[in-house]
């Protein structure tokens, strides 16, 4: 597969260019209707269902969970340099997460009564990691590091297969417990339990499609993160821009196979010419700009999983990104440090999501919580308050107010 190369100008509709390129990504035939079905047995039967699916779709007969001694075991065996980095990349991810948490907040209000603003975590979260193509360890350190730092009091990880390298990782990390088991049936019982496993509050993680379609239908009954799907980079390029370390890069990005989309945008077309791309099963594209201000703009309106800025012109446009899952800034920075041991997280936002949705964090694992003290300010509030509440056809709201003013004086 070559890439394709399109142009865009003055004239050029943003987020139509946007659109042209995202478009590249082969479409998956919808599994709606295929992942409700297994949703929906998972939450009526529970195990009977859950471990029908495990051993048709995970290989493993009988109880999914993985015994501590078998992740003692694995760890114990991990080569030492994939240990070392590990332990960089936790460490690193830990220090990001940490500095990423909302401290509480007291508002003393002008009648008298004070709302504080608590953060707090949720008591069971839940990391999926994908399997198929490859073992991820690193997306165990995303997902399990940032749900330590953000206090979380349990925390599961759910992977297809007993990859050592899986099971290793998940014991430097502090995984509670961990389940050789993946799809859309893993997703139902994790959120909604069954007769093994406890509910989990929230669900986060990649997935494929049924994975990502599974955590769409189950949204609203259990927390999830968003739908982390196919991979994606785009690399705004300026004269200067490095052309052989922009090409690895979308060669990198490319690894993650089909769907992914990896794009090269410039104003430099001599330098779009030198970039060199291997797409294997993704889809790949080269944009000619008009300019480094329509380049921004395309940018901007892909909204990508990954963003690079190379070059000197490039590089100054970093503050005023604001459509990223995650920005790299200048040479050095490539995106794949950020799958490892950058200390941002490696689950971001994919498909135009982040124009709305942000990175995996602690925030992700913790909600804010008012805690409301009224005190001598009923009397006052009741006064403003009531006319509001019957003004809505609620009576006895402003009864509630009222009956806490007259108590007040």
């Amino acid at each position: 597969m070559r890439a394709e190369r399109f142009s865009i100008g003055h004239g050029t509709d943003p987020a139509g260019a946007a659109g042209r390129v995202h478009a590249l990504a082969p479409g998956a035939e919808s599994v709606t209707e295929a992942v409700r079905e297994i949703v929906d047995e998972v939450r009526r039967d529970g195990d009977v269902a859950l471990r029908r699916y495990v051993e048709r779709f995970d290989g493993v007969s009988g109880a999914p969970q993985v015994p501590r001694e078998a992740r003692d075991e694995a760890l114990a065996g991990l080569d030492p340099a994939v240990r070392a980095g590990l332990e960089v990349a936790i460490a690193n991810v830990r220090a990001v997460a940490e500095a990423d948490l909302g401290a509480d907040v007291e508002v003393a209000l002008p009648q008298g009564q004070t709302v504080t603003l608590r953060d707090v975590p949720v008591r069971r979260a839940a990391v999926y990691v994908p399997g198929g193509r490859a073992p991820y360890p690193s997306t165990v350190v995303m997902g399990v590091v940032a749900a330590r730092a953000a206090g979380v009091d349990e925390v599961v990880v759910c992977a297809p297969g007993m990859h050592p390298v899986i099971l290793a990782a998940c014991a430097l990390c502090g995984a509670d417990e961990v389940f050789a088991m993946g799809g859309a049936h893993a997703i139902a019982g994790l959120a909604y339990g069954t007769e093994t496993i406890r509910r989990a509050d929230v669900i986060v993680g990649p997935g494929s499609l049924w994975v990502q379609e599974a955590k769409r239908l189950v949204s609203g009954d259990v927390g999830i993160d968003g739908f982390a799907g196919p991979s994606d980079v785009v690399v705004l390029a300026s004269a200067g821009a490095d052309p052989d370390l922009v090409s690895i890069d979308l060669a990198a990005q490319a690894e993650h196979g089909a769907g992914t989309v990896v794009c090269a945008v410039s104003p430099d077309a001599d330098l779009l010419d030198a970039i060199t791309i291997e797409p294997g099963d993704a889809a790949a594209a080269l944009v000619d700009a008009h300019d480094l201000e329509t380049a921004f703009a395309f940018a901007e309106a892909f909204a990508p999983e990954h963003l690079e800025l190379v070059g000197p012109d490039a590089e100054a446009l970093a503050p005023r990104v604001r459509s990223a899952g995650a920005l790299f800034v200048g040479r050095a920075s490539g995106t794949a440090f950020g799958d490892y041991v950058a200390g941002s997280n490696h689950t971001l936002p994919t498909g135009g999501a982040a124009r709305f949705a942000s990175q995996l964090g602690p925030r992700h694992f913790r909600r804010r919580m008012s805690e409301v003290r009224i005190g001598p300010a009923a009397a006052e509030l009741a006064r403003a308050a009531a006319p509001v509440a019957r003004a809505e056809g609620f009576e006895r709201h402003a009864a509630s107010m009222e009956v806490r003013e007259n108590a007040a004086r």
